[in-house]
């Protein structure tokens, strides 16, 4: 990455000569500072900077994948017990790198083993599948007392869920080599696909369950590229059949040179800046949407030179917001906090949490800045244009997102869900936007046609399950049951 960044200043000084020698210097060191920042925003200290393990303690077999019952202690009354929920955790050891082992959860659901799969992938890049489970849609939470209660709205009462501590370095999942870090998603796709083989080989009675892939932010690049990968893999006969339906992303990066160049609109709609900061900033949009441009959709040094650039209108509009909440707009930070979520990264570090785990001495790494900065070639690759054949093949598609997110607004995820050119493109676009009402109280408005849907929520910010998870358990049950989300 060193040498990549070393490119950059002529790569800089060639494309865009009005930015100064000086104010290249002082861009190559902000991949790492915007990691760090947005870390620190959740109140995260992880005390490694990426999970770089040799491994010792905890042992693989002959199976490729090694899997335990958890029972967690003082639960309390779920409905059933928890040897019959079935909680699992586990490792798998990637096979297509030296040394990696990726770590997931895996919760039976608490209406029926009947019911679909669902995988949910957290975004980052490089933040741990536990922040999800334990503060938006897990089974459970973790309370101020370092305890766990149950979540009322967790999505494993309607689906059996997994979730996986990826790309490699990030949560409990480790190698002892750096080779083993991706950065792109043609590496993370492959390390997913892989994983989900081992997985319904090791749990044949799911196989033909529906599966859907979720997630949010960062995963707007992670969802649609698994999903592709899944369906070659189907088509190709490559292993095991993944009875796959659909894919939801949830605030999501998906296409970048439509999303930032939304960024001043909804700041502008949201009366976070003003008129005269619109125009000021326009020269920037151009220059972001020039670089994404030559960035494309393969990734390299010139997404490295996009990234730098186009990151400069988000900073410039937190700059102007003040102590703004960029996830949530309505709230506001104090100092660098946004939000606190130091409970998950202090439960999952006790000794007695790790033993009941099976991890061994390893430390948890609730967000890695390494693979946030190694994953910066992969940032400002468009990953809308592997999505109009899965839809073709009648692949479901959900988009939604909270109104209030800044980091990635309603606005620019609705602009590139209509611009997305498919067969129900026209149909999509003319289609009316109704109500999405949760016991006769409106949550959002919707939009579809086909099999794609697109969902504004409501009183929520970039964390929907978190902010709505009455409004959000709804939405998933009715759109993995029905193509839409109108009422059942």
């Amino acid at each position: 990455m060193a040498q990549t960044f070393s490119h950059l200043f002529l790569l800089f000084l060639l494309i865009f000569p009005s930015f100064s020698y000086a104010e290249v210097a002082s861009n190559l060191k902000f991949p790492k500072t915007q990691a760090e920042k947005f870390i620190r925003s959740l109140n995260l200290f992880p005390k490694h900077d990426v999970n770089h393990h040799v491994d010792g303690d905890y042992k693989l077999g002959e199976s490729r994948i090694e899997e335990k019952r958890v029972e967690f202690p003082s639960l309390g009354d779920s409905g059933a017990t928890v040897k019959d929920l079935g909680h699992h955790a586990g490792y798998y050891r990637l096979p297509h790198t030296k040394d990696a082992r990726m770590f997931y959860f895996f919760f039976e659901s608490r209406n029926s083993r009947a019911d679909p799969v669902v995988i949910w992938l957290t975004g980052g890049p490089g933040c741990s599948g536990e922040l999800a489970l334990f503060y938006e849609n897990g089974p459970f939470h973790i309370t101020r007392n370092m305890s766990l209660a149950w979540n009322d709205f967790g999505w494993d009462k309607v689906s059996n869920l997994i979730y996986v501590d990826q790309p490699i370095g990030t949560g409990f999942s480790y190698s002892s080599h750096t080779d083993d870090i991706r950065h792109s998603e043609d590496g993370v796709s492959n390390d997913l696909y892989d994983f989900l083989q081992a997985f319904f080989k090791e749990h044949p009675q799911y196989v033909k369950n529906d599966f859907y892939i979720t997630g949010e932010s960062y995963a707007g690049h992670y969802i649609p590229a698994l999903a592709a990968r899944v369906h070659r893999g189907n088509k190709n006969k490559e292993g095991v059949h993944i009875n796959m339906k659909g894919f939801a992303i949830g605030n999501g990066l998906t296409n970048p040179e439509i999303q930032y160049k939304a960024y001043t609109d909804y700041a502008l709609d949201m009366k976070l800046i003003k008129q005269s900061d619109y125009k000021s900033m326009s020269k920037s949009v151009l220059q972001c949407e020039q670089a994404i441009k030559l960035c494309g959709t393969e990734g390299g040094t010139s997404c490295v030179g996009a990234y730098m650039v186009c990151n400069n209108i988000f900073n410039k509009i937190v700059e102007l917001t003040g102590d703004k909440n960029y996830y949530d707009i309505r709230k506001k930070c104090q100092g660098n906090l946004c939000y606190d979520f130091s409970n998950v990264e202090n439960f999952l570090n006790q000794e007695s949490v790790k033993d009941v785990l099976g991890v061994g001495n390893i430390d948890f790494v609730s967000c890695s800045s390494v693979v946030h900065e190694a994953m910066i070639i992969d940032w400002m690759r468009n990953l809308e244009v592997g999505i109009p054949p899965l839809l073709e093949n009648g692949i479901k598609l959900l988009v939604y997102a909270g109104e209030y997110d800044l980091i990635c607004n309603w606005l620019g995820n609705s602009r590139w869900v209509h611009a997305m050119e498919w067969s129900g493109q026209k149909e999509f676009v003319a289609a009316s936007t109704i109500p999405f009402s949760v016991n006769g109280v409106e949550a959002g408005l919707q939009k579809a046609h086909g099999p794609l849907t697109f969902l504004k929520v409501h009183n929520s910010g970039h964390m929907v399950p978190m902010d709505q998870p009455k409004a959000s358990l709804e939405m998933l049950r009715r759109w993995m049951t029905d193509d839409h989300l109108v009422p059942l």
